[in-house]
Parts: C-alpha cells; sequence; structure tokens
C-alpha cells in the first residue's frame, strides 16, 4: 500500500443548492463565510479569512431542486473545523441565535455540531483538542474515538460578552 502525502488536505467542496441567495443567506448571514466571488445564481465561492474559496454553491443540477432523500447515498455532512473553542461557540450561538436546530457530540478528540443547511446539506462544525489530549487505545497505537453528549452550556460559556 502507498501512504498518502502527509501534507495533503481537503482544499474546498463544491455543493449542490437549489437557490443562491438563500445559501449565502446561511453561509454568509450565519455562518459568517465571505463571498468571494458569484457567478449570477449560478454559482457562489465562500471562504474564511479571503482564501479564494472553502465552499463552492452552485445550481448547476439543482436549481429549484429538493434535498436528497433519505435512504440515498452522498455526502454525509461537510465539517468546518474553527481554530479555536471560543471561536467554535461564537459560531454555535450565531446558529442558535438564526433559529436553526442543531446536535452536538464530544468525540474525545473534537467537539462537534450538526445542522443543515437550507437545502438540508449536513454541516458540521467543529473544533479539534489539543493531539496530545486526544483519546487512545491502551497499546497507544490508534485513537480511541467516542460519541457523547457535547456539554453545550459549557462551550457557549466561552462566548465572550
Amino acid at each position: 500500500m502507498t501512504a498518502i502525502d502527509p501534507g495533503v488536505d481537503i482544499g474546498h467542496v463544491h455543493l449542490k443548492v437549489s437557490d443562491i441567495d438563500r445559501a449565502l443567506a446561511f453561509y454568509v448571514g450565519v455562518l459568517g463565510f465571505e463571498e468571494q466571488a458569484r457567478i449570477g445564481d449560478q454559482a457562489a465561492f465562500v471562504s474564511a479569512g479571503g482564501y479564494h474559496h472553502h465552499i463552492g454553491l452552485n445550481t448547476w443540477e439543482s436549481k429549484g431542486g429538493s434535498p436528497p432523500l433519505p435512504g440515498t447515498t452522498g455526502l454525509y455532512h461537510v465539517a468546518i473545523r474553527y481554530p479555536t473553542r471560543p471561536a467554535l461557540a461564537k459560531a454555535v450561538k450565531n446558529v442558535l441565535d438564526a433559529g436553526i436546530r442543531i446536535g452536538g457530540s464530544d468525540h474525545g478528540v473534537s467537539e462537534a455540531v450538526y445542522l443543515s443547511d437550507p437545502d438540508g446539506n449536513g454541516i458540521e462544525l467543529y473544533c479539534d483538542r489539543p493531539e496530545d489530549e486526544w483519546p487512545r487505545t491502551p497499546d497507544g497505537s490508534q485513537v480511541a474515538m467516542y460519541s457523547r453528549p457535547l456539554d453545550l452550556e459549557d462551550l457557549l460559556a466561552e462566548v465572550e460578552s
């Protein structure tokens, strides 16, 4: 087996949406991404920090379409990693303030909040714990992730007033 280069990462994701303006209201208005480019009502590109795009939103095959049906294959969720726990807490507060329903899990390696965008695309907002705090198998050879309830109240206490 050939190992993947350790410098590889995921650069961006393109999501099929039914309405560009509605998608931008969520990704820019709620999550706080910045619009970098737009092609009319066909596509928009958003990012954090001025990068050309982290998320592409397009209607090329989905304008006016419906969310994917349960029981079908496709993207489970897009995971958006925040650099700090306070940054994640602020994002989660914005989501809750927008009236969006969430779920959450503590995975040992990270804390994660789950929601859907207006087109039913799964979104995970998360923050990694420091690697030296990750749970490990008894022999230390693997990460021992788990799913436990997220202490949302404790996370939200990180939001600076």
